[in-house]
């Protein structure tokens, strides 16, 4: 990954962080499990798959499927 794609990943995972919980009501702890541990996480960390340029809103909805 380059630089812009880090930061665009950390960026979608900060915002998807802050949407568990407020939706899901975790903390912020419970919320960082949730995303490491997921599919999500792993497609996010691979540039091939392009979900760092989709919206926080938009991968939100892929891990409450994978959920």
């Amino acid at each position: 990954m380059n630089h812009e794609q880090i930061y665009l990943t950390d960026r979608v995972l900060s915002g998807l962080t802050q949407l568990v919980i407020e939706k899901q009501h975790k903390t912020l702890p419970e919320a960082l499990e949730i995303l490491y541990n997921s599919k999500l996480y792993d497609q996010l960390s691979d540039p091939e798959t392009g979900l760092y340029l989709q919206s926080k809103y938009y991968n939100y909805e892929l891990l409450q499927s994978e959920m």
